[in-house]
């Protein structure tokens, strides 16, 4: 009865590790729903229900190949409710097919070349005593500092601050940070 007892904890503790690596990776929640590492930017977004304008903003600017290339890229991904806060008329004004240039610029000033994981952006943060700086796909700056031990924001060109609410949702070109308001550039 020992042998039986001392032999499957032996094999227990040597298939452990074999078993666990053969697990799929996690996902995140996002919008209700399940944002896959192997994915795309884009092909995730599509599926997140608090995404759907940054998409519909998306296709409406051509990006969407863009999104779906290589990268990799860190998007700061506003959520419907931020885009909601914009005042009244500005998302549709947006989406316009004349104001196609103006929407490419906003959704590009969220997208910056690499990947920032929070990781990365905390030590960059503590690198810059305090503040971090980001030169976006758009061209501008946007500016990251901590807000508390672990919650980081995002100011852009205006002075408006953003929190990232949802972090580190890694995909196959890069990694998404959803924030909470539509970070606008100079």
């Amino acid at each position: 009865m020992k042998r039986t007892a001392l032999f499957a904890a032996v094999l227990l503790t040597t298939t452990a590790p074999v078993f666990a690596q053969t697990m799929p990776a996690p996902t995140v929640l996002v919008g209700g729903q399940s944002m896959f590492p192997g994915k795309t930017i884009v092909a995730n977004a599509v599926n997140s229900a608090d995404h759907t304008t940054l998409v519909a903003a998306v296709k409406a600017a051509g990006l969407v190949d863009t999104l779906n290339s290589k990268g990799p890229f860190t998007v700061f991904a506003p959520t419907n409710e931020a885009f909601a806060a914009l005042p009244a008329g500005t998302v549709d004004t947006l989406l316009k097919p004349e104001n196609k240039a103006m929407l490419t610029r906003v959704l590009t000033y969220h997208v910056v070349a690499g990947e920032y994981d929070t990781t990365r952006l905390r030590a960059m943060i503590r690198a810059g005593n305090g503040s971090a700086t980001l030169t976006t796909v758009e061209g501008g700056k946007l500016w990251l500092m901590m807000n508390g031990p672990s919650n980081i924001i995002v100011k852009d060109a205006k002075g408006d601050v953003a929190d990232i609410g949802i972090s580190d949702v890694h995909q196959s070109n890069g990694v998404i940070q959803v924030i909470d308001h539509v970070l606008l550039p100079g």
